[in-house]
């Protein structure tokens, strides 16, 4: 009988990149609002991850690293745009036809359009709160802000949303 070859190990970067590729790019398109910007922002990001690999993979937690590279990129962009870019309205391109899970994707678009009416920092403290879960000392840190300025934005972004909830 004949061994079947062994499959060499993936490297870590790889192994990584498996495990959290996706919970990246959904934390990215609830902070940007559309699949191209969040690409974008998630390539560059890894671009910066896979630069400084051993500093990320040295980390106590690898995928907080990431996490926090990718909105310290987010809040970076965000910043150089408003100076330089016009952007257009995302509603105007057509959406690329995804395939697989439509039915996740239809929510993250619904959810996306209820916080696109917050200003970036609200939106940003919403998504770290209740998306990534982390607790408001972490988003402080992670945004450069105290953590009285984050529960004060939170309670302002929810009473924004709960005005403009829709009938």
């Amino acid at each position: 009988m004949s061994e079947l070859p062994r499959r060499a190990p993936e490297p870590p970067f790889e192994a990584f990149l498996a495990a959290n590729g996706h919970a990246l790019l959904r934390l990215a398109f609830l902070l940007t609002g559309n699949r191209h910007d969040a690409d974008d922002l998630l390539q560059d990001t890894l671009t910066d991850i896979y630069r400084h690999w051993t500093k990320v993979s040295q980390s106590h937690v690898p995928h907080a690293y990431a996490r926090r590279m990718l909105v310290n990129r987010h809040t970076s962009n965000h910043r150089r745009r408003s100076s330089t870019e016009r952007p257009i309205d995302p509603a105007s391109i057509r959406e690329a036809r995804v395939i697989g899970d439509q039915e996740r994707v239809d929510s993250d678009q619904a959810l996306w359009q209820r916080l696109s009416i917050l200003a970036p920092r609200m939106r940003d403290v919403l998504v770290l709160r209740y998306y990534a879960d982390l607790d408001d000392a972490s988003i402080g840190e992670l945004l450069g802000i105290r953590t009285g300025t984050v529960r004060s934005t939170a309670a302002r972004a929810l009473a924004i949303l709960r005005e403009e909830e829709p009938s």
